[in-house]
């Protein structure tokens, strides 16, 4: 059937069910398909029932779909005129892994960053409202994206609305790290309350039959929640809930859906999924299917810059009780598990919420201890104000490991770590590093521990070439290392591209330094390496616009200094998606570039 399928309303052509054949089609096909190019498993695996009853029951693109995170959609691209394209998914000129606008009219909202959706998906209700629309604005959330402070946001807000909003949590016990805190209780004392899901799935039909007596059925359903169910937030909030009902039983979700299209009210539809349906091995390993990466013929045993920042914390903190390691839902990406699991006193899952997790820290470093907060540069984007204000204001001991930073790859522009630089530098009392290897990082770990005030590390995805990385060693505060020595053109790299810049400065024989620092810089030796060079190259895994390059310009604007100065990062555009070592190419930051600047007159 799935041979049929170009858009939304051929599945509606179907009996419901057959619905259940074309899903077992499509899980085929998506397996197939990310085993090749690689991309997130479990959560489409999770979300195919659901989506083929979303587009048979509303009408995209007047009813608007707005996925949080967006990792989730791809049974949704499938149906929306893209199953041809999903050989090209997450590939350099392919679909995106998330929703994206500008890919098809189905797209209502971008993605990739969590706990957006309701908030989206009330302002395009209100507007509907506004214009007299009567089409249903729906968000798709998970549970681990609702412990997202924005969510509670946007539904204190929904809650006091009469917009046409529809709020489907897909519950499915998994965000990419298990979901903690006392939401995520909640839900799971909600799941326990079978009785009430199997009276309120047959109410339905009543209630919509009997419209007369649907005032006096409502006060009735509110005393029969209160007695079998734990508590009723959502109802508490202004939302009429719903649920939990089966995520994965196709006419159900119809029948529900179809009952909910005529509300036009703030509600919400609480399913239960499971990640990875259908697979055993994806089912009972969430975490480990939550992503997969296509295949690879590289066998290095090289540490990823992760894997290094794991092992130096579980080495820092046997010899320091004071050391505290906090994530905002990133304990497997950020390589905290061993350290979770041996030292769980002093390790906080904070869940999907960045401003939190920072501010947890400030408090925390006010009594004396030493919080580490392991965060993705995309991510700490979420807490630029909780940095500012509660941490640098204060001038307050925490250390930052920021992992993924610049170019990362397949995941696209919504999850590249490249202004983190630039809105970094500007704010007082911090220190900033970019090591160059496994070994660097270890070594500027090692130093940021001892410092006092804020310290930012900003690492990228990857391994670093360095095998051997352990050491007690530190790096001298400010200092930048000299690599090579040439003649008249110099490279100023920062962190991960002082690789390329020791193979152009070989070819060209320029000197190459690893700067170690971008606050503060070696200004001592900048000028130096300035005054004795014709020519001067920066490069950095990081917007041009204020980074590290910026910082060195403005160093010899203040000092007078005419040596002309190129600036290599990435341009100011919205960056595309593919491999790393494509996008390095795509914006010249690869040692060819470096060769032809170097050598250009």
């Amino acid at each position: 059937m799935l041979a049929d399928i170009n858009n939304p309303s051929d599945i509606k052509k179907l009996d419901i069910n057959q619905l259940q054949l074309l899903a077992d089609e499509i899980k085929e096909f998506l397996i197939a398909s990310i085993e090749k190019t690689g991309g997130h498993l479990g959560s489409n695996l999770g979300t195919i029932e659901l989506t083929l009853a979303m587009h048979y029951v509303f009408d995209t693109p007047d009813d608007t779909f707005v996925w949080d995170v967006g990792h989730q959609a791809y049974t949704h691209k499938i149906l929306t005129g893209r199953k041809d394209l999903m050989s090209t998914l997450r590939q350099k000129g392919g679909i995106s892994g998330f929703t994206k606008r500008t890919e098809s009219e189905h797209d209502a909202f971008g993605a990739g960053h969590s706990s957006t959706s309701v908030s989206a998906a009330l302002g395009i209700a209100i507007s509907n409202k506004l214009k007299q629309n009567i089409d249903t604005s729906i968000a798709v959330i998970g549970d681990g994206a609702l412990t997202g402070g924005m969510a509670f946001e946007a539904l204190n807000h929904a809650g006091d609305s009469d917009a046409n909003l529809l709020i489907i949590l897909n519950d499915n016990d998994m965000s990419i790290s298990r979901p903690v805190g006392a939401l995520s209780k909640y839900l799971t004392r909600l799941i326990s309350g079978k009785i009430y899901s199997t009276m309120k799935s047959k109410s339905l039909e009543i209630l919509e039959s009997l419209p007369r007596i649907r005032k006096f059925a409502k006060r009735s359903e509110e005393h029969l929640k209160g007695m079998l169910l734990p508590g009723t937030l959502f109802e508490e909030l202004g939302l009429d809930y719903f649920g939990p009902i089966d995520g994965h039983d196709i006419p159900l979700m119809i029948k529900t859906l179809q009952n909910l299209k005529n509300l036009e009210k703030p509600r919400i539809l609480h399913i239960i999924t499971k990640k990875g349906h259908g697979i055993e091995g994806a089912e009972k390993h969430p975490s480990k299917y939550h992503g997969i990466s296509p295949p690879s013929s590289s066998t290095s045993n090289l540490p990823s810059y992760s894997h290094v920042f794991g092992e130096w914390l579980c080495n820092t903190a046997r010899n320091d009780s004071k050391l505290i390691g906090i994530t905002p839902a990133m304990s497997e990406g950020s390589g905290m598990v061993k350290f979770s699991a041996t030292f769980p006193d002093r390790f906080f899952d904070v869940a999907i919420a960045e401003q939190h997790s920072i501010t947890l820290a400030g408090g925390m470093a006010t009594k004396g201890l030493k919080p580490v907060v392991a965060i993705y540069s995309t991510f700490l984007q979420r807490g630029y104000d909780q940095f500012i204000h509660d941490i640098a204001l204060q001038n307050l001991n925490v250390v930052f490991a920021i992992d993924r930073a610049g170019l990362v790859g397949a995941d696209g522009a919504t999850h590249a770590g490249v202004f983190d630089l630039s809105f970094l530098r500007c704010i007082p009392n911090i220190v900033i590093m970019a090591p160059s290897s496994s070994l660097e990082m270890y070594k500027a770990l090692n130093t940021a521990h001892k410092l006092n005030g804020p310290v930012c590390i900003r690492f990228p995805r990857g391994k670093s070439k360095v095998e051997e990385f352990i050491s007690d060693e530190m790096i001298e505060f400010g200092k930048a290392n000299i690599i090579r020595t040439g003649r008249d053109i110099a490279i100023f790299a920062f962190g991960n591209m002082l690789d390329p810049a020791i193979e152009a400065g070989n070819e060209i024989d320029a000197t190459v330094i690893d700067m170690r620092f971008i606050k503060p810089l070696d200004e001592r030796l900048i000028i130096e390496i300035a005054q004795n060079n014709k020519k001067l190259i920066s490069i950095e895994d990081n917007v041009t616009s204020g980074g590290g390059g910026s910082a060195i310009n403005e160093l010899l604007q203040r000092n007078n200094i005419k040596s002309p100065l190129s600036i290599l990062g990435v341009p100011d555009i919205v960056t595309e998606h593919g491999s790393q070592n494509e996008l390095y190419e795509e914006y010249g930051l690869n040692a060819k570039n470096l060769i032809k600047v170097g050598t250009s007159q």
